[in-house]
């Protein structure tokens, strides 16, 4: 397999887990999802962790899936490589696992002592990958073997950062964040 199609096969796959957390960027707002308990003095996420958002980000994971099953066949034509189908479970765990990774890094940081907006490097562009591959894996172990061998994990470990810092700034020109990482 040619280092092309493991870097296209990779970073399709991972869509339905890119889009949520800027989907929670844009829609969130409303009740924090931790409703503001504390534990230790902190709070437990903080006001950036939103019902909504959560939800959104979660749809938006969910659409991007549906999308991409809708156009497969046409870009693997036009591309002509393989690339993953994304049946309800592996949507559901990819979309939902991202969301939950970046929860989990939430809570992670507030126990660190970092305050909202706070760089974590590393933590920050990876934590959601790290949920939607566990989720992934939980509901649709089959799927994710299949899709994410060793080559396109390691694709994905090494775009990410990138990925992530430029879709940061943007939506921090953009005025959507207030800080750009």
């Amino acid at each position: 397999m040619d280092l092309l199609t493991v870097v296209v096969g990779a970073l399709w796959a991972m869509l339905p887990a890119y889009v949520p957390n800027n989907a929670a960027v844009l829609f969130g707002g409303g009740p924090p999802v931790d409703a503001g308990r504390t534990l230790g003095g902190a709070r437990l996420l903080g006001d950036g962790k939103t019902w909504r958002g959560t939800v959104a980000g979660i749809g938006a994971g969910l659409a991007v899936a549906g999308a991409l099953n809708l156009v497969r066949p046409a870009v693997v034509d036009a591309l002509g490589v393989a690339l993953a189908g994304f049946p309800l479970r592996a949507a559901v765990g990819l979309a939902a696992g991202a969301m939950l990774g970046d929860v989990v890094a939430s809570f992670a940081k507030r126990r660190l002592d970092r305050e909202r907006g706070a760089a974590a490097p590393g933590l920050d562009q990876l934590d959601f990958v790290v949920g939607a591959l566990a989720l992934a894996a939980v509901v649709a172990p089959a799927w994710t073997r299949t899709t994410f061998s060793l080559a396109a994990l390691a694709v994905v470990v090494a775009a990410t950062p990138l990925l992530h810092l430029l879709t940061n700034a943007a939506a921090y020109g953009a005025g959507l964040k207030a800080e750009p990482w």
